[in-house]
Parts: structure tokens; C-alpha cells; sequence
């Protein structure tokens, strides 16, 4: 398990991390995305998608659950799982993202879901500060997740 942070002071500063953190996916990678509602999490997913160079944009996924971005490099689950309990997460087509090796799973609001994904995943807590502010706590579990935050480190240069 590894561990980092960063600031973020505007929407703006969630992008740019977002950018550097789609130049280190590989795809196979499970990210859990938690916060309060309006801290980020959306945001991030749609620099993500951007800098993957996607086609559409990612909205909030709480109405479908679940969307799929794709072009010919990339394969990117958004899911929402707002509005969910665990019993009420089954049949809803996980099953093609999980045998899809190379996707990359992005999960807000994830609890209903954690026992159904592999353990390794990397967790992005989202915490609201003053203004438009947030603290952005990364924590990996296992080794994809380790060397996805590592090369994102490296990237920002940030210990």
C-alpha cells in the first residue's frame, strides 16, 4: 500500500491531474473515486477521458449506473453507483468490463461494488476544503495500483 496527496485550488487543478494521470494508464487499472457530492470526482473523470482523447464526455453516470467511453486505444467504464445499495448491484453488465483486461474503471461512489471487483485498485478520496479547494488522498492496493500511483508521482513529481 502506498500513499500520496495532492491540492487541488480550482476545477482547473483537477483537469491538469487528470491529464497526468491518463498518460500513466496502461488499462487493467480500478480506480474507486469517493467524495461528497460536487468535490471533483466527475471532473476528474471527464479530464481523464479528454486527455485518452475520447469522443464524448462523461457526465454524471447516477441515471445509467454505468457508461463506456471507447476508441481504438481506449476502453473507459464510468461508473455511479449513487443511489445504490450492495444487494442492488447485480445484473447491471459488470461482467464485460471485468473480462476486458484493458479497460480502466473508473467507480464513484463504489461501496456496493468493492466485493465484486479485484482487490487491487487504486482509492481517490476526494475532501472538500475551503472554496474551491481539495485535497486529493491517493491510496493503492496491489501492485497495478502501486505502480499506476508511482508513475503518477513521477509524473507530477510529487514524493
Amino acid at each position: 500500500m502506498k500513499t500520496a496527496q495532492f491540492v487541488s485550488a480550482s476545477p482547473k487543478d483537477t483537469l491538469a491531474l487528470a491529464r497526468y494521470f491518463a498518460q500513466v494508464l496502461k488499462g487493467g487499472e480500478i480506480v474507486f473515486l469517493r467524495g461528497p457530492i460536487g468535490a471533483g470526482k466527475t471532473v476528474f473523470v471527464k479530464g481523464v477521458a479528454q486527455a485518452l482523447g475520447l469522443k464524448s464526455s462523461p457526465t454524471s453516470a447516477s441515471f445509467s449506473l454505468m457508461k463506456k467511453y471507447h476508441n481504438k486505444q481506449h476502453r473507459l467504464f464510468h461508473i455511479d453507483l449513487f443511489r445504490l445499495e450492495e444487494g442492488e448491484v447485480f445484473n447491471l453488465g459488470f461482467e464485460e468490463m471485468l473480462e476486458d483486461e484493458q479497460a480502466i474503471i473508473l467507480a464513484e461512489w463504489p461501496d456496493p461494488i468493492r466485493h465484486m471487483l479485484p482487490q487491487d485498485r487504486l482509492e481517490m478520496d476526494f475532501v472538500l476544503q475551503q472554496a474551491d479547494q481539495r485535497i486529493i488522498k491517493l491510496t493503492s492496493f496491489g501492485r497495478v495500483s502501486d505502480m499506476l500511483l508511482e508513475a503518477l508521482c513521477s509524473k507530477t513529481a510529487r514524493p
